[in-house]
């Protein structure tokens, strides 16, 4: 009878910090303010995908400082994958809704209807609550997440890449985000476009966005003004990778991604000078699961 309760409260209690965001959301943009480009004021951290991992995200907030004494810019992809994903949003957007000035959670490609009735999150509202009404109200949220956010007029945040349709920042503020993520077009490619070895636009594997080259990335912050593209959206080994001599890098806050990967996470930090400074962390232990080395056997040395 307990364990009912609970759950049921759960439920409320998710459903409640998403109406409030919605609401939150729906006014803002009825007003002058423009969210498919969040401005964000240093020092701020940057961070890329949690995909359910909600210890992780725990340990992330326990490496990078508790928000709201910490700002902090997450590049979306907070579901699906990982056990946890509806602790994990459920938290993000409870922080949101407390701390709004202090966290800024864009929209990746799996904040999305169609990706998460595939990869885990629609099957885990049902297995936790019983129906689909958690999932609903958070896909009828996720509709409303910034696409991008621009760090002190000099990073610019978003988590996929460029588009071919899009060559400045005035194209990414006249965009209709509040939509399900099309299968096509500037903002699909915004959530699903990765940056490449060879230069100009080439088809993308996943079947959605494009790849960029070096000389794309340097165009598109030429004419910007920017310093650097910061975006997430791919595994990387070591929890950040350069791009583009350092026009472009990828941020991957998941360590040990899908619980076999053994990659490291890490969060980047930039401060008040625009300084960059990657932290990099491991999975945080959790009782009854093995432990995931990235050490040399003895026998390969």
């Amino acid at each position: 009878m307990h364990a009912l309760w609970y759950e049921g409260f759960l439920e409320v209690f998710a459903i409640q910090m998403c109406c409030v965001l919605l609401s939150g959301y729906k006014y803002l943009s009825l007003s002058f303010c423009n969210f498919r480009m969040q401005p964000v004021k240093s020092p701020v951290t940057i961070c890329g995908d949690i995909h359910g991992q909600f210890h992780d995200l725990v340990e992330l907030f326990r490496i990078g400082g508790k928000c709201p004494d910490t700002n902090y810019l997450f590049m979306g992809d907070y579901v699906d994958r990982g056990y946890y994903s509806v602790e994990t949003v459920t938290l993000l957007v409870a922080l949101k809704v407390r701390h709004p000035h202090r966290i800024t959670i864009l929209r990746g490609n799996h904040e999305s209807r169609q990706i998460t009735q595939v990869y885990g999150f629609y099957d885990e509202c049902l297995r936790k609550y019983g129906n689909a009404n958690v999932w609903k109200t958070f896909t009828d949220l996720f509709d409303y997440f910034p696409l991008t956010a621009l760090v002190e007029s000099e990073i610019f945040c978003l988590h996929g890449g460029l588009s071919p349709s899009i060559e400045n920042l005035d194209s990414v503020r006249s965009l209709d985000r509040v939509q399900e993520v099309p299968h096509e077009g500037p903002m699909c490619d915004l959530l699903w476009s990765d940056p490449d070895d060879r230069c100009g636009w080439g088809i993308s594997p996943r079947g959605a966005g494009y790849t960029f080259g070096q000389d794309t990335s340097e165009q598109f912050n030429h004419t910007n003004n920017l310093k650097l593209v910061a975006r997430a959206h791919q595994l990387v080994m070591e929890g950040y990778n350069w791009a583009h001599e350092q026009k472009v890098v990828t941020i991957f806050s998941a360590p040990n991604y899908c619980y076999r990967c053994g990659n490291m996470a890490s969060i980047l930090e930039v401060d008040d000078c625009n300084s960059h400074t990657f932290i990099q962390f491991e999975p945080a232990p959790r009782r009854g699961e093995p432990d995931v080395t990235r050490r040399t056997p003895d026998y390969f040395l």
